[in-house]
């Protein structure tokens, strides 16, 4: 067989090592043939790719980014983009194509798959654990590791000089990342956007963690915000330099922010991150020598398995009360 596969929206680590393991099963176990699409979907859309082999993917298991490179392009928005996807895929001879992205990237591939007979197989993709249907995404792991780190440093800092501590870390609109790293991490207040926040009992968690003569450190997902609704972001960096901001007004403590942005998505994945890329790479693979369209591939516990990618897509996944309960235990 002829296999394709594209890297589409924010890139994370582990992509390269999911692209390796295609390359590698589909060449030594099934005598296939890759070709890489450029800058995901926008590649497929123009015919913009190059040939993967095994030499192409030597030596990038432990490398960031992706070697195809992504782009957030839209191709059920782009003029004629289903049949421009199909005609290219035909054109190259391909007969089954491997998407790995996260839900948007993804939601193109279930309504190609499904609803225009487009063959796709899915790969779950993003540092936010935001996709229905697995318990982890590739590059989750990487970010949570970076934003624990990150805490552990931040520990000493904020005792030498008693001071309060907030860390913004990513999480379009679930916390999975504050929570892991904030548990892990042992941070004095973890801020989600599934549960609105109480600025008034954030800083009693502040105060009693002082009373302690310990300085708090505080988490938050760049997209929680206070139980009283939207906040005046202007001339801010974002919610975190906000609630720096009132905590220090409020309490009287200094504040400092600390926003790990784009650092959660880049450099070498983890060990976790190659093992589960790898995985996915490997069963994507069998997916597609199976006709299995519109299939994601999901890990469960220790083992990989098939979900419908439209199910996956279809709402994303978010932190529950159980587990932010485990957070809590923790606070002040």
């Amino acid at each position: 067989m002829r296999i394709g596969v594209l890297t589409g929206g924010s890139d994370c680590p582990g992509l390269n090592a999911a692209l390796r393991a295609i390359v590698r099963k589909g060449v030594q176990s099934y005598g296939d043939s890759v070709v890489g699409f450029l800058d995901g979907w926008d590649g497929v859309l123009h015919d913009r790719a190059l040939e993967l082999d095994i030499p192409a993917v030597r030596g990038t298991l432990p490398r960031g980014g992706t070697i195809l490179g992504s782009s957030r392009t839209d191709p059920l928005t782009a003029p004629d983009g289903p049949r421009r996807i199909a005609e290219t895929l035909r054109n190259r001879g391909v007969d089954g194509l491997i998407v790995i992205g996260g839900i948007n990237t993804l939601t193109a591939a279930a309504v190609l798959a499904d609803r225009h007979g487009v063959p796709c197989v899915g790969v779950p993709k993003t540092i936010d654990n935001d996709i229905h249907g697995t318990d982890y995404t590739v590059g989750f792991n990487t970010a949570v590791t970076v934003a624990t780190e990150t805490i552990d440093r931040l520990h000493t800092t904020a005792e030498s000089h008693k001071r309060v501590l907030v860390v913004e870390v990513m999480g379009r609109s679930s916390g999975w990342i504050a929570v892991h790293a904030g548990l892990a991490g042992g941070a004095n207040c973890v801020l989600v956007p599934e549960f609105p926040f109480d600025l008034d009992r954030v800083c009693g968690h502040v105060e009693s963690r002082f009373q302690a003569t310990y300085s708090p450190i505080v988490v938050v997902s760049d997209s929680a915000l206070p139980a009283s609704g939207e906040v005046d972001l202007t001339g801010l960096s974002g919610i975190g330099e906000w609630l720096g901001r009132e905590i220090e007004r409020c309490t009287g403590h200094e504040a400092r922010t600390t926003v790990l942005g784009h650092i959660q998505r880049g450099g070498t994945p983890t060990p976790y991150d190659r093992w589960l890329a790898t995985r996915f790479g490997l069963h994507a693979v069998d997916a597609v020598h199976e006709g299995d369209w519109g299939a994601m591939v999901a890990v469960h516990g220790a083992s990989v398995e098939r979900v419908r990618l439209a199910d996956a897509v279809s709402r994303g996944k978010r932190v529950d009360a159980s587990l932010y309960a485990d957070n809590e235990i923790f606070f002040g």
